[in-house]
């Protein structure tokens, strides 16, 4: 019974000592050292060509290393009869958490307006100064990362509300969901942070129709996929004042090609891909607990539904 490994350069040794601290019973291959296929029972990626998993014809599960799962879900090699499962914290994700409030922060005190300010040799003081109970931000995707994202802020005063594709009840957060709630959630939201998976529903779902239903004046925070927004109508709702300022740490070329035009918007601040970097003993534990499962019978946690794409 063996473990594939595929992380990013220089990842596979400190994986393979947290996989092994907590399972010793349970063999790790890391890539492209896998010796018998047939050894293979489950896998945990980072960036994999998928047709490679039709060598091995006992696996059980693939576990993503990313938080986003698209570069399995729309790889057109992915064993259908594979479960492809989620290894993040259950519980939320620090560094998220932590990334959504310092720009959440930047914008509520405008401080990428000072920046242009700054660069225009301007003093130009922005009024009102509010508080964090009078700033409305918006979590757009309340799942296993979102949701406890929406919360942390919320815990630190802002009034939060969420949007999902379907129904959910969250105590003390006010929800929106479907088609008909977008715009709602939009026109009440001053901060919106993107936290929605790529599908065909919210590919570009952060458009020119979008932005026009936030409030004059908003900011967009990216941390999901750059998928989910249309650059060239983001930077047309800067250009024309509707949106004040926008924070990227995705986006659809990655590296962020060096002629982008994004890359020399004013109002725009380019974070190359950091919001969060988990380590092993952030996420090891959910693909052990899967791995007992698999080994006992039971089903399987934190399963992806590929038909909706998350």
């Amino acid at each position: 019974m063996a473990i594939l490994l595929c992380t990013l350069p220089g990842g596979g040794p400190n994986f393979a000592a947290e996989i092994k601290r907590l399972a010793p019973d349970l063999e790790v291959r890391i890539w492209p050292d896998v010796g018998n296929p047939d050894d293979i029972d489950f896998a945990a990626v980072h960036f994999f060509d998928c047709k490679e998993f039709a060598k091995f014809k006992n696996l059980k599960f693939v576990a993503s290393l990313f938080a986003g799962l698209d570069h399995l879900v729309k790889d057109p090699g992915m064993p259908k009869s594979v479960p492809i499962v989620r290894a993040a914290d259950p519980k939320g994700d620090q560094l998220m958490n932590e990334t959504a409030m310092m720009h959440v922060f930047r914008h509520h005190r405008h401080l990428h307006e000072y920046v242009v300010s700054q660069a225009a040799r301007e003093w130009k003081p922005r009024r009102p100064i509010l508080r964090t109970d009078q700033r409305k931000v918006g979590v757009a995707g309340l799942g296993q990362i979102g949701l406890p994202m929406a919360l942390y802020l919320k815990g630190f005063g802002f009034d939060v509300a969420g949007w999902t594709r379907t129904p959910k009840k969250v105590e003390g957060l006010q929800t929106f969901h479907g088609k008909d709630g977008f715009g709602p959630f939009l026109a009440r939201s001053e901060i919106v942070v993107g936290m929605l998976a790529v599908t065909a529903e919210t590919e570009n779902i952060f458009n020119a129709a979008a932005f026009a239903q936030m409030p004059k004046g908003a900011c967009l925070i990216n941390l999901a996929r750059g998928d989910i927004v249309n650059d060239a109508e983001l930077m047309a709702a800067l250009d024309s004042g509707q949106l004040a300022g926008a924070t990227l740490d995705v986006f659809r070329t990655e590296p962020l090609p060096k002629e982008d035009k994004l890359w020399g918007h004013p109002r725009i601040t380019i974070m190359p891909h950091v919001a969060r970097m988990p380590s092993p003993r952030d996420i090891v534990p959910q693909i052990i607990e899967n791995v007992r499962r698999a080994q006992s019978g039971r089903p399987l946690e934190w399963v992806v539904d590929r038909a909706v794409g998350y």
